[in-house]
């Protein structure tokens, strides 16, 4: 009986694990056609809407596939977001001197509070729901969702949502914010723009596409302001289940959950900033990079595994009913972000 129930969930984990694999390499492999990488759209976003597709498919399943998918969305999750720390550097971060980091800080900061607060005090969105879309435009688009997700331990369907608004925004901007530079309705110099890119686009994908569209120093800029918010997560990551723990209106109190995963993610940056110095005792430089883009490709393939998860794990009854508020809420960051941050952009720089 022992061996039968080991088997059964032996099986249960190898199911759902070919089930996300599957789906995950084709999201990889469109995501690497031509034309889609041109768009600049994310394997993630496309795992995820094809994962939210086959829900239907892992409901029937759900018995022979559920730990598999359980484990894709949130062990996996886990070990990318720690990975995730090979793409920062603190000399990145130093590059751009204080006020490229007080600006990041600032659009953080404020993203995240008035967002959760105009989404739960005005929108009447479900708190977990405000929190991660409000997250997502804060600091990194879906990987920033798939953190706080796992931070705040919420419902699958409420990530799908999160993620969904950031990356539908995230591609009007990258598009938007290159048109509005070169008709000339925004007065910025190149370093100006870089920065202004950087700190107000959702995704990696969306600030290298934008600023890319302008010029290379933008493009550098942008891509290191952009890095300064990812690391901000840390701290939102440590945060915002304290508060929750502990808030005293928040109804049923949680247990504090703490995201060991961001110190995982913060030593790896401490680890990518300072391997080069260190490693040429021991390996070549070509071996080092061939090994860090190793490391940089087994995040990208456990993030898109656990957005596979997260979307067939989806709930479209629940994710329509609560996903026009939601959208509205991004809007509203959105403009935010636009206004918001062009003003901070002339004001410090």
């Amino acid at each position: 009986m022992l061996n039968a129930r080991k088997s059964v969930i032996a099986n249960s984990y190898f199911n759902g694990i070919i089930l996300v694999g599957a789906i995950s390499f084709a999201a990889l492999y469109f995501a690497d056609i031509d034309i889609v990488k041109a768009l600049h759209l994310s394997p993630l976003l496309i795992g995820v809407i094809i994962g939210a597709l086959a829900s239907s498919v892992f409901r029937r399943s759900r018995k022979s596939t559920e730990r598999g998918v359980s484990f894709s969305a949130k062990k996996l999750l886990r070990f990318g977001i720690i990975l995730y720390g090979f793409n920062v550097t603190l000399g990145e971060i130093t590059s751009v001197g204080a006020p490229g980091i007080i600006i990041s800080f600032i659009v953080v900061v404020i993203i995240f509070a008035v967002g959760t607060y105009i989404g739960v005090k005005f929108l009447g969105l479900d708190k977990d729901i405000a929190m991660l879309v409000s997250g997502g435009s804060a600091v990194c688009g879906a990987a920033a969702v798939l953190a706080l997700e796992a931070s705040i331990k919420s419902e699958p369907y409420k990530g799908v949502i999160a993620v969904g608004t950031v990356v539908i925004f995230g591609i009007i901007a990258m598009f938007l914010y290159p048109i509005l530079y070169n008709i000339g309705i925004i007065p910025l110099t190149h370093t100006q723009e870089g920065i202004y890119i950087g700190a107000t686009l959702h995704e990696v994908a969306n600030v290298v596409g934008a600023a890319s569209s302008i010029s290379p120093e933008a493009e550098g800029v942008a891509v290191t302001i952009k890095m300064i918010r990812v690391i901000l997560l840390v701290p939102l990551l440590l945060v915002i289940p304290y508060l929750i723990a502990h808030n005293p209106h928040g109804g049923n109190r949680r247990k504090l959950h703490i995201p060991w995963f961001a110190f995982g993610f913060l030593a790896m940056v401490i680890v990518n900033s300072y391997i080069s110095y260190l490693a040429p005792k021991f390996i070549t430089e070509e071996k080092l990079s061939e090994i860090i883009e190793i490391l940089k490709y087994l995040c990208n393939v456990s993030l898109v595994f656990a957005m596979v998860a997260l979307g067939l794990q989806v709930d479209l009854k629940k994710f329509l009913s609560s996903g026009g508020k939601a959208f509205t809420l991004a809007l509203i960051l959105f403009a935010i972000l636009i206004v918001g941050g062009f003003c901070l952009v002339k004001f410090f720089i």
